[in-house]
């Protein structure tokens, strides 16, 4: 039976065009070699398109993007729009109205040279934060009040629902439980000052009597990103809520070699789910062909272990964690000497030779 994916890819802004090209590359050579097909289509919706039509995301293309088995996102964001215009439009729109309830972020350092603590090895740095995605204060619950005088208040309200709480821990208990590494399951939340996050601790308390086979830890996100600094090696699976999950996943991405390899997954289990890198479109190196595409191919990795293939997945990132153990790919920033498609050829060198297990 023939294997066959539609997969929705939007560019975007900055850099976005030049580090999805070199994962559709990627994705493109992992199919041929494992036997599968990717069908692709591409969606001009960003910053230049928005200038030339002042078209954001049409009704017309989400609905083609909602039938797609996956979609990979470059990057969304351009200093001549107003900051946040087009992130809500797109990304936003996206998350929502696709419900991508959950923000899947790998923590796993896969060269010891890339992290910057002293005496941590990937046997340290090796865990995934589950952050919820749909709600808390990104729902879009703001306002303002005598707005431009000296007397404004701007107002933005947490929002926080009994099944967006249970849907997204139950989620990271049966990851932490796939996982089989040290299956237990951290809670990350502030419900100490944020009183309304006792929702968090008691959702967590009655799902986990659910699951006695995974150990249940909690954490305050102030101590969480001392402790993931610190001990980066108590960190197995962690759950926590969309406004901490996106500080501590940035925190996280520094101590596996920084945003360049840093790669993320919007999902809604059994729907179609979106992947990205986490960097920003970094508008000063557009067009350079200097960004590193790492994070990108790491996304398309997810996305085809989110597919169901594993091999595909295990291949790419078996390919790109060899090239970083050897530093034939010296760092991961813009300052690495090597081209983004340089960076794509030798991934593409590496996928024929990655030893993966039948």
């Amino acid at each position: 039976m023939s294997r066959s994916y539609n997969i929705a890819v939007i560019g975007g802004d900055g850099i976005g065009p030049e580090v999805v090209r070199e994962g559709l590359r990627v994705l493109e050579r992992v199919a041929s070699i494992e036997g599968f097909t990717a069908r692709t289509t591409s969606y001009p919706f960003g910053a230049e398109h928005y200038l030339r039509t002042k078209e954001v995301f049409p009704d017309s293309a989400f609905e083609e993007i909602r039938a797609q088995d996956a979609i990979l996102l470059g990057a969304i964001g351009d200093p001549r729009i107003e900051v946040g215009y087009l992130e809500f439009g797109i990304i936003a729109r996206l998350r929502f109205g696709l419900d991508l309830y959950v923000n899947l972020r790998p923590i796993k350092l896969y060269a010891e040279h890339l992290c910057p603590l002293k005496g941590k090895t990937p046997a340290d740095v090796d865990f995934v934060v589950v952050r919820e995605n749909t709600e808390d204060a990104y729902a879009g619950m703001y306002g303002y009040f005598k707005k431009g005088t000296p007397d404004e208040i701007a107002t933005q309200e947490i929002l926080f629902t009994r099944k967006g709480v249970e849907r997204v821990i139950r989620y990271a208990f049966d990851l932490a439980r796939r996982r089989g590494k040290a299956k237990k399951l951290t809670l990350v939340d502030k419900a100490n000052a944020v009183r309304a996050m006792d929702l968090w601790t008691r959702t967590f308390a009655e799902v986990g009597a659910e699951y006695p086979d995974i150990a249940r830890e909690h954490a305050y996100i102030d101590a969480a990103t001392m402790w993931c600094v610190k001990n980066p090696e108590w960190f197995d699976t962690v759950v926590t809520s969309n406004m901490f999950g996106d500080i501590l996943t940035d925190l996280a991405a520094m101590i596996q070699g920084g945003l360049g390899v840093a790669a993320s997954g919007n999902l809604h289990p059994g729907k179609v789910s979106l992947f990205e890198p986490i960097h920003g479109s970094a508008p000063k190196y557009a067009g350079k062909n200097v960004a590193s595409p790492v994070a990108t191919i790491m996304a398309v990795q997810m996305m085809l272990d989110y597919l169901g293939e594993a091999r595909g997945a295990r291949r790419i990132e078996e390919s790109v964690a060899g090239l970083l153990r050897s530093r034939r790919l010296p760092s991961l920033g813009s300052d690495s000497g090597l081209s983004t498609s340089a960076v794509g050829d030798l991934v593409l060198e590496e996928l024929e030779r990655a030893q993966v297990p039948a």
